[in-house]
């Protein structure tokens, strides 16, 4: 590599890991939004698969690739928990039982000895890299699109358009928000086992409240019509503090009026493209 290039990514490797992860966490989002769901437990199954991966890896030394399974495994099993008894729970009241998973997590990070405590944990050997991040975000941006495109996308955007109607028509309700919010957790469990990764120190503050805030406001400023929505509000937010380093504690103040504008005016996001089929005449339908 030209040294241009290295002196490059030596400088900014901490804003292009972040790119790639919150792109993640942002799809993780997408997922439950594209079925009208709103969901605050990104940031709960982001540490779930953050901490199962750096105590495989530190504790146990065991191999990468069985620590990113598992990382992406134990979130998931955690979403299955939850879904049964939140199934029937929608709006604000699956967002608050979300949030609740979150903080009890949050305090068992603080107050365990093997997860480090408040200390957090430290040296994660880092074994991935931009690569695989970047690959990830591919391949999970590549299904979403063939999702959107099947039998199952339209089924999805009926919900978010009106589960009731969606139901009488035939959709499975039930199984699509448990579905939903399994795939959710497994992308958010990616996240975190690559971010704690490439960062080589994890803590339990990163993954409370205001984490998952950020992570629902990539999906409001790109919009959820389709994958590349939510991912193109991950990369402005998180470019965004980078380039208003100059304004200093000000650059917060402008990053929320963003979000605020983008919200009010602009209700579909700065992405209002959404997916086209073919309908039963041959014409091209939204």
């Amino acid at each position: 590599m030209p040294a241009s290039f290295d002196d490059f990514f030596f400088t900014y490797q901490a804003l292009i890991y972040g790119v790639g992860v919150n792109g993640l966490l942002a799809l993780s989002m997408y997922v439950v939004l594209a079925i009208g769901q709103l969901s605050l437990g990104q940031a709960a199954f982001m540490g779930i698969g953050a901490y199962v991966s750096a105590l495989l890896t530190v504790k146990l030394e065991a191999p990468f690739a069985v620590a990113l399974g598992a990382g992406m495994l134990a979130p998931a099993l955690a979403a299955a928990i939850i879904g049964v008894p939140t199934l029937r729970l929608s709006g604000v009241y699956l967002a608050l039982a979300t949030i609740g998973l979150g903080e009890v997590l949050r305090i068992f990070y603080l107050n365990s000895e093997t997860a480090g405590g408040a200390l957090g944990l430290p040296g994660i050997p880092q074994q991935g890299g931009a690569w695989l991040i970047y690959l990830c975000l591919a391949i999970a941006l590549f299904v979403f699109m063939a999702i959107g495109r099947s039998r199952i996308g339209r089924a999805m955007e009926a919900m978010r358009e009106d589960e009731t109607a969606a139901s009488v028509m035939g959709v499975n309700v039930p199984l699509y928000r448990f579905g939903a919010l399994v795939a959710s957790a497994v992308l958010a469990g990616l996240a975190g086992a690559l971010s704690a990764d490439v960062s080589s120190f994890i803590g339990p503050n990163e993954y409370g409240f205001d984490q998952a805030v950020t992570i629902l406001s990539y999906a409001l400023l790109g919009g959820i019509g389709s994958p590349f929505g939510p991912v193109l509000g991950a990369i402005i937010l998180t470019l965004l503090p980078e380039l208003l380093r100059p304004l200093h504690d000000f650059r917060f103040v402008v990053n929320g009026l963003i979000i605020v504008i983008a919200v009010l005016y602009m209700p579909r996001g700065l992405l209002a493209w959404r997916f086209r089929r073919i309908g039963p005449a041959g014409e091209a339908r939204p």
